[in-house]
Order: C-alpha cells, then structure tokens, then sequence
C-alpha cells in the first residue's frame, strides 16, 4: 500500500471516531432541547385546556342560568293563566294578555337560546375531551423524558469520555503534519473533514470538482482539498472492495 493510501486510510479512521464524537454531541445538546421543547408544547397544551375548561363552564352556567329564568317565567305564566279567569272588567283582561303574550315571547326566546347553547356547550365539550387527550399524552410523555433526561446525558457522557481516548489513541498513527492540516480544518469547516468524491462529485459539498482536479486525485501522489468547500477529499475507486 502506498504512503498516500495508508494516511487517507488513518484519516478515514479518525473521521469515523469523529463522527461518533459529533453524534454524540449533538444527542448532549438534543436531549435537554427536546425536553425543553416538550415542557413549552404541555405548558401551551395546559393553557389551552384551562381556558377550554373555562368556556364549557361559562356556557354551562348561562344553560343553567336560563333554565332557571324560564322556569320562573313558566311559573308567572301558569299563574297569570289562573288570574285571567278571575278579572272583573274588560281593560285588566286586555293588560294581563298582553304581559302573557309578552311572557310567551320572551320564553320562546330563551327556548332558542338555550338549544343554541346546549348544541355549543356539546360542541365545546367535545373539542375540549380532544384537547384534554392530547394533554394527558403530552404530560405522560415530558414525566418519561424528563425521568430518562439525566440517564441519557450521563450515558452520553461517559460514551464521550470513552470516543475521546479513543480519538487520542487514533490520532497518533496520523503523521503529525497531516494531522495537523486535519485538525486546521476541523476547526473553520462544518463536520465532516474529510468526504469520498463519488463520479467526480464531492460528497461534502456536492459540487463536482474540475476535471484537473479530479486528474489528480485519482493519481493518489498527495492528499487535496476539494476546491469548492476545502475539505479534504478521496477517490472511492481507491478503496473497493476489489483493492
């Protein structure tokens, strides 16, 4: 195997420890905003179900409310009808209809209003069942996430602790001046350092590199960067299964 070949190959198997490292970093930083997130999302959720919970019981408190007025209405009315077969003279009679009839409209009236309240407090009832299942699924979810949170960020940690020796380990069969040029690059580039150029294509960028570029790179005399990202780069047909 030559030179060129064994320091792509030491590199390959540093950005493999590398990605785990960064894997693992992102799950350090993901976990506490997942749980983070999901506490807002049940706190919404709460909010929500508090002020449904409100409006079913202000509807159902003008049902009940309206019920009682009609109850009492009813009342009056079935004593006026009782009146009306004992008034003396012509004008009383007259007056005492028309506060019946005024009556009956006004009952007719919270008749309408008191269905068109029920079918609303039927209605808000069933949208806040809905919104009462999505709460208690939110907060059975946040009490697991948050009772596996601490669990999840030690194991994390100590799979860190275990890939950082590892890189150490890894990086000392790097020569040093190619190591360096790694880490240089490590440091200004998004993960990963170094990516196979596939058909000409640079898997990091996805940007084909020119045709001189890629010339060269198949000669595998020295290690380049792609032109257009900087990140270091190999051939795939280096490493076939046939070679």
């Amino acid at each position: 195997m030559s030179l060129y070949l064994k320091q792509i190959e030491q590199l390959i198997e540093l950005q493999k420890v590398d990605d785990e490292i960064h894997a693992i970093r992102l799950e350090l930083e993901s976990a506490p905003r997942e749980v983070e997130e999901l506490r807002g999302r049940f706190t919404e959720t709460s909010d929500l179900r508090t002020r449904q919970q409100d409006k079913v019981e202000h509807l159902c408190e003008q049902e009940r409310r309206l019920g009682s007025e009609l109850e009492d209405d009813t009342a009056r009315l079935k004593k006026s009808k009782s009146k009306l077969m004992q008034v003396g003279n012509t004008r009383e009679y007259h007056a005492m209809v028309r506060e019946m009839d005024s009556l009956e409209r006004v009952n007719r009236n919270r008749e309408e209003e008191k269905l068109a309240i029920a079918e609303e407090v039927t209605r808000q009832k069933s949208l806040y069942e809905e919104i009462e299942a999505n709460f208690s699924s939110l907060e059975a979810e946040l009490a697991a996430h948050e009772a596996g949170l601490d669990e999840r960020m030690s194991r994390a940690r100590k799979s860190l602790d275990g890939l950082l020796v590892k890189r150490g380990q890894t990086a000392r069969d790097v020569p040093v001046p190619v190591f360096s040029r790694y880490e240089f690059i490590r440091e200004r580039l998004e993960h990963p350092v170094i990516v196979p150029v596939v058909a000409g294509v640079c898997s990091g960028c996805n940007i084909a590199i020119p045709p001189q570029n890629f010339i060269e790179l198949q000669k595998g005399a020295q290690i380049l960067s792609c032109p257009n990202c900087q990140r270091l780069m190999f051939w795939t047909e280096h490493f076939t299964p046939q070679e």
